[in-house]
């Protein structure tokens, strides 16, 4: 399994060809693997994440000891979120510190995404749970939006579950089977078809099938050349004798 941590950015369109498809604009990772648990230590299996970052005054102590190696091996430790997500046989191999981001996707993967629905706060029955309503005529006054009977005389009370004005949205909301139409890989996005549960700027938790692939770490321009140039100094180092031998060779004749 393989998963990632983003932001919603906006809704979209993306054309392919003569048909055109409604995205969801969201800017995964890069993350970093926090904390790796198992089900010896920790009694169940699961992969923290790091997403997002925030100023150091407001990192918490806890937050600050959780991630002491995650700094240890130079990674950032003010991250803005923390997520779990369940481990398998497949992520066994995954390690402290490593990166993820959207090259372990792929365009035409299957996702799940989590989010926080939009909160709308106290809303009655026709909105809350669509229904019809009363009448608006034959004498009927101000029983348009009621719910209208809510139980039984002989039960003598209300039962659990029956549905009744409260607040609505705010809600962790997962939608499936949604399709990966693009990515962008130097930006960190991807275009996903569909709606996504969330406001923008909302966190959202991927999760798809397939073998988890981490990335690669980037290779500065500097360090290359430092590279070069040590090769190079050691193919002097090595080619240095013969040329002294020869030169003496030379000498003696």
């Amino acid at each position: 399994m393989k998963f990632i941590i983003g932001k919603k950015i906006e809704m979209t369109q993306i054309w392919q060809g003569d048909n055109v498809s409604a995205v969801t604009k969201v800017q995964a990772g890069p993350c970093f693997i926090t904390q790796i648990k198992t089900v010896e230590k920790d009694g169940y299996g699961a992969v923290q994440l790091g997403f997002g970052a925030k100023k150091e005054k407001n990192t918490n102590k806890p937050q600050i000891g959780h991630l002491k190696k995650i700094k240890a091996k130079g990674i950032n430790d003010n991250f803005a979120f923390l997520r779990e997500f369940g481990n398998d046989a497949k992520s066994s191999t995954l390690e402290l510190g490593d990166k993820i981001d959207v090259s372990a996707f792929a365009v035409g993967d299957k996702v799940a995404a989590t989010g926080i629905s939009k909160g709308r706060g106290f809303q009655g029955v026709v909105k809350r749970h669509g229904f019809q309503g009363g009448r608006k005529s034959h004498g009927n006054k101000d029983q348009l939006r009621m719910p209208g009977s809510t139980g039984a005389t002989g039960a003598g009370h209300v039962f659990k579950g029956t549905r009744k004005p409260g607040r609505m949205g705010n809600d962790t909301t997962t939608t499936k089977n949604l399709e990966i139409i693009e990515i962008d890989k130097a930006n960190n996005i991807l275009y996903i078809k569909g709606s996504i549960a969330g406001a923008r700027n909302g966190l959202v938790l991927l999760e798809g099938l397939g073998e988890m692939i981490i990335a690669k770490p980037e290779i500065k321009e500097t360090e290359v050349i430092k590279e070069e140039i040590k090769k190079e100094e050691i193919k002097v180092e090595e080619s240095a004798p013969v040329e002294v031998a020869a030169e003496t060779a030379t000498k003696t004749e």
